[in-house]
Parts: C-alpha cells; structure tokens; sequence
C-alpha cells in the first residue's frame, strides 16, 4: 500500500475559455479545468449550446460553465435570475462538471436569496450520467466576490451556501496586486472552500502566486494574438503555465 500520508497536493490551473479554438488549446496545454463563457471582453457570459457540447467531448478536461446573462454588475432582477436558472437546469442536461455564479445586492453584499435559488436548481436538476459514482456538480463563485464591501464576511456567506470554490482577485486588478488579501482568504477559509485567485495570470507570476496566497488552483485565459490575431487562449502559454506551478 502506498503511503499517502506526505504528498503534496497538487497544483491546478483552470483556463477560461471564450471560443472552441480556446478549449481546444486549454486542452493541448495541459489545463485541469475550462472555464466557459462568451464575450470574454464584458468579463464573461454564458456560452452557447455548441461551445458547451464541443468541450464535452474532450477527453479527461473538466468543464465548468459561467452563468451570467448579461454584461454589468451582479444585481438580477427577477427575470434575469429566471434565465440563470434555465440556463443552470440545461448545463446539467448537457453533463457539465460545474457552474460559476455569483449575484449581489444593491448595497454590495452576497444576495444569499438568489445565490440559494440557483445552487438549488444545480442540485435538483437532472444529470445524464446521474449515478452513485459522479460527483455532485461543483459550485464556483465568481468574481462579483471582488466588489461585494466586505470581503471576509462575503466568504463566510459563500462558504455557507455550499459553494466548494471562489474565484477572486483578491478584490485588486490582478491577482498578483491582491496577493495580501488572497493569502487572508486561504487562511480565513481553512480548507472549507478552494480559493482559486485569478486576473491577469501568467507563466511569469503564476507559482509566486500560489507559492505566496498557499492557494492550489488557479485561474487565466492564457491567451496571445499569435495564431489567429485576435487575442484566444495559446497552448504555449497553457503549458507554461502548468509547468511553472508543479
């Protein structure tokens, strides 16, 4: 029998990706994990049918899927938080690993009444492989974390949703900039939760990120002009990137 009582945990890098070309590079990178949305220069919307059904079919990748209907702050009117909850319920139906949500109040707290309605609908919501074996579809927090007001309690508010990870910046423009904070969320979070830190993640700051914040996962779009011209995610960047956190 092995002993597994020493190793170290690995080290994940999740890519998000705004097209098929980009899925297709996060996987010949080497990335964990995708992150789908569209319209990557809004900071992410939901993606499209197709999208999702093209990342399926890649082998081992892991697909989380972002649920937000529209460009803006994360305050949902009624209506909107309808959409999400459709969008949530046909993310299942096409056998995702996890969804990215996140809605706040108007005065910059966790909207804990939506933010339940929609973890609810994910765990309802019927899966095509639902059997003992799958794991229940994980549950990401978004970087709306980033202007809620107050940081520390928002995370003890998402812990309590049931949420199993928060993507953040610590509340700087980059990750790297909110280096500080991120370190006090690890921290705060206490293996609770997986404190994922993203924005503008690189192959040069990446392992001093995590060597830094103690975080095992983390989040970029790996993207360069260099093969379309216009900005997608690289395989390069991707592989130089997983390579720098081992």
């Amino acid at each position: 029998m092995k002993d597994t009582k020493h190793l170290i945990p690995p080290r994940r890098l999740e890519v998000c990706a705004g097209s098929v070309e980009s899925i297709w590079a996060a996987a010949e990178g080497g990335a964990y994990r995708v992150e789908l949305c569209s319209a990557l220069s809004e900071d992410g919307l939901t993606p499209s049918v197709g999208m999702i059904k093209f990342a399926r079919q890649i082998p081992d990748m892991k697909v989380n899927v972002l649920i937000r209907p529209r460009s803006g702050d994360f305050v949902y009117t009624e209506r909107e938080v309808q959409c999400m909850e459709d969008d949530i319920r046909l993310c299942c139906q096409l056998g995702v690993d996890g969804i990215v949500i996140g809605a706040l109040t108007p005065d910059g707290d966790i909207d804990l009444n939506v933010c339940r309605r929609l973890i609810n609908v994910a765990k309802e919501s019927v899966h095509p492989i639902d059997d003992e074996t799958r794991p229940p579809l994980s549950i990401t927090f978004h970087r709306a974390f980033d202007v809620c007001r107050n940081p520390k309690e928002a995370l003890e508010q998402i812990i309590a949703l049931g949420c199993d990870r928060l993507l953040t910046s610590g509340q700087a423009s980059s990750a790297a900039e909110g280096i500080i904070l991120l370190k006090q969320l690890v921290e705060q979070a206490a293996d609770r939760i997986i404190i994922m830190p993203g924005g503008g993640v690189n192959a040069d700051n990446a392992r001093l990120i995590l060597d830094q914040t103690g975080a095992l996962e983390i989040h970029g779009s790996a993207r360069s002009s260099r093969l379309f011209g216009r900005l997608e995610t690289d395989a390069d960047i991707v592989a130089k990137i997983v390579d720098s956190i081992k």
